[in-house]
């Protein structure tokens, strides 16, 4: 897979003008033109930099990470360093969007350097990308404009600190969004959480738990097709729960079952449930129901 170090290596293959900036390139249609993207299609490749984008399309499919995602709609899309993206010649745009790229590196000594992990959406799958509202929008072209004007203009000492602050802005601005789509979306999330839950239930009645051991959460979520952050962050939103808390219920449950069978010993039930070290399921157990695996199975045979 083709890797490139350098924002100007990467716009070179996209086709693109070499930046203003070593470290940062900005596009904005703002509805005059076409979002410039002369190579039609491409492999599975990465690269070093962040990305920002609002695109429109008429038609056609890009994969990202793991997920083909149909651009009928606009959508405010993060792409992380590293992330793998794959376009084909089926896609046509709108006359309208915006990409920032900005090397890794560019944020180095900045305070939004420590922050920008913490934007969980960077790793989401473009399939769940932010849908912007009509004055969501607004907002969001008036702070690209910004970010623009002091890129296209002759860059200073200042123009760097007032960029940045700008891409502070945005990405607080994203998150709210975020927070209104999670609001908004609770019927996705509630799907999300049936989806988890059943598949949790099949892969303990298939036997793959004794199997395989316990599943990991990215396992869970490529099974479902989404990100992990998008998963645990959907679902911590609707339920005040993550994915790994709503795993280790399901394991609980599991667990009562099976200690209700006098002939098993706690080990033997810790290692049916996937647990390499029972000591760690004794302890998960109290935490959860506030006894011990013993005391819940004397507790029953009392009652």
């Amino acid at each position: 897979m083709q890797h490139f170090k350098t924002l100007s290596s990467y716009l070179d293959y996209l086709g693109l003008p070499r930046p203003e900036h070593p470290m940062l390139s900005v596009f904005n249609s703002k509805g005059n033109g076409y979002l410039p993207c002369p190579r039609e299609s491409s492999p599975p490749i990465t690269n070093d930099c962040y990305s920002i984008s609002f695109k429109k399309y008429v038609t056609g499919n890009l994969n990202y990470g793991r997920t083909k995602y149909d651009f009928t709609n606009g959508a405010l899309i993060f792409i992380a360093p590293r992330q793998v993206l794959q376009w084909d010649n089926s896609i046509v745009f709108e006359q309208k969007g915006f990409s920032i790229n900005f090397h890794k590196d560019f944020l180095i000594g900045t305070e939004i350097s420590k922050q920008i992990k913490k934007y969980s959406f960077f790793s989401y799958s473009v399939n769940e990308a932010l849908h912007l509202s009509p004055k969501e929008e607004k907002q969001i072209e008036a702070i690209v404009e910004n970010i623009e004007f002091e890129y296209q203009n002759n860059q200073d000492a200042f123009s760097k600190e007032i960029i940045i602050s700008h891409l502070d802005t945005l990405l607080k601005y994203a998150n709210r969004f975020y927070e209104r789509q999670f609001l908004n979306r609770k019927e996705l999330s509630n799907n999300l959480l049936d989806k988890f839950n059943q598949y949790i239930t099949e892969y303990f009645e298939t036997g793959q738990l004794q199997e395989k051991g316990i599943p990991n959460i990215e396992h869970i979520a490529n099974k479902m097709l989404v990100s992990q952050r998008y998963l645990s962050d959907t679902l911590k939103k609707e339920t005040g729960k993550t994915t790994t808390e709503h795993l280790h219920l399901q394991l609980i449950d599991q667990a009562k079952n099976i200690l209700l069978q006098p002939n098993k010993t706690i080990s033997e039930v810790a290692y049916e449930l996937g647990f390499e070290y029972p000591p760690y399921f004794s302890r998960l157990f109290k935490k959860k129901e506030g006894i011990s695996p013993k005391e819940y199975r004397d507790n029953y045979k009392l009652n």
